[in-house]
């Protein structure tokens, strides 16, 4: 059997599925496993995640793609071109594998371009609860792997997913998560609260674009937290001009760290090592809430967002419609924190299907392997 990881989009997903691939590589010795990316950055990266499996044997290749279209994916990051042209010209490639297992849903055009024998699985990347993981071309996955009985609820109801044809209890993120603990270093050397602001990248959805600035500017004359401007790795994607202004404005401040796509933004440093949580719709307050902690939600789109589904994880903390006494609203989610642990606990408890800190991508890696054999 052989079995395709491919990475054709940004490298943030790549944490959702690599340890599933190394998995699959050390405990099914007779599955060939192979991961795949469109640059030759991200294929180092994919090998930097994978040594901290150093049992699993996997073959790594660079697809083939044109050199213009390289070059614009090393200069400027993927866009739906590169993407697609990722898939069009190693169709042939994906065509020889019985299973092609993914993060996102582009890939799922192999199928317009004829690759039609191996089977597509889809493993998400995050467990949010926006509309967007929810989407309907899912259905078109012959196996999803998901975190929890949440996702699982919303999929069902909406047709995408039958039994027998996927698997809670999987996100491995967090396996790798784990490995990667070893060493940490603290973000800053002071004692200070530490904030992470993660806005996200959609204009439609994010705080950035109306409360962005004036965030920065008030931890910037503050002397009482440190913050983490970690925001989504898309926000700043291609706008490279923006980000070394970012850095000159603000990155010589001892008690605000500016990253705005390094890998630490991608690997939960930040998640991990803040106090509270500050951003919008980025399902990333998820991976932030596996140990409760304060949160404050920014809606800068004055969204009617009570008892929309899509937006359950803004009750887990208070909602601000503006960015005015942002200090205040901070220190009063500190102090009120307790009023939302019970509501945190429970999110948690339905997004993720999780047995103490048992890896989860073995999990995934068997129900994998054993859907295509079944299949075959």
């Amino acid at each position: 059997m052989r079995l395709l990881f491919p990475y054709i989009a940004q490298p943030h997903q790549t944490l959702h599925s690599l340890p599933i691939a190394m998995e699959t590589a050390s405990r099914h010795p007779g599955v060939e496993v192979h991961v795949a990316c469109a640059t030759e950055k991200h294929l180092d990266y994919a090998k930097f995640l994978a040594s901290f499996y150093p049992e699993a044997q996997v073959r790594f290749e660079l697809l083939h793609l044109p050199n213009l279209i390289r070059r614009q994916v090393e200069k400027h990051g993927h866009s739906v071109i590169s993407k697609f042209a990722s898939l069009f010209y190693n169709k042939n490639y994906f065509s020889t594998f019985q299973g092609i297992v993914v993060p996102e849903r582009t890939s799922l055009y192999l199928r317009k371009l004829g690759v039609q024998t191996p089977r597509m699985i889809w493993t998400r990347h995050g467990a949010g609860d926006r509309a967007v993981g929810f989407a309907r071309d899912v259905r078109l996955f012959d196996y999803v792997l998901m975190a929890g009985r949440k996702l699982e609820q919303r999929l069902l109801a909406d047709g995408s997913i039958r039994p027998g044809r996927y698997k809670t209890g999987v996100y491995a993120k967090f396996d790798m998560v784990q490995r990667m603990q070893t060493g940490r270093p603290r973000l800053f050397p002071n004692d200070r609260p530490t904030v992470m602001y993660n806005p996200h990248f959609s204009r439609g959805l994010s705080s950035w674009p109306r409360f962005g600035l004036n965030i920065l500017d008030h931890f910037a004359r503050q002397d009482r937290y440190n913050l983490v401007f970690a925001p989504h790795y898309r926000l700043f994607d291609t706008r490279r001009a923006e980000i070394a202004q970012l850095k000159r404005a603000y990155g010589h401040y001892e008690h605000m760290l500016i990253d705005t796509g390094s890998p630490r933004s991608l690997d939960m440093t930040y998640t991990m090592g803040s106090d509270l949580y500050l951003g919008d719709v980025s399902s990333q307050v998820a991976e932030f809430l596996i140990r409760p902690r304060p949160c404050l939600f920014l809606n800068a789109h004055d969204v009617a967002w009570q008892d929309d589904p899509n937006y359950r994880f803004w009750s887990l903390g208070d909602v601000r419609d503006s960015a005015d006494d942002i200090g205040g609203a901070i220190d009063r989610a500190f102090f009120t924190h307790e009023d939302f642990i019970a509501s945190q606990k429970d999110y948690i408890g339905d997004t993720f299907d999780l047995s103490g800190d048992a890896p989860t991508a073995p999990v995934g890696a068997d129900a994998i392997v054993d859907y295509l054999r079944m299949a075959s």
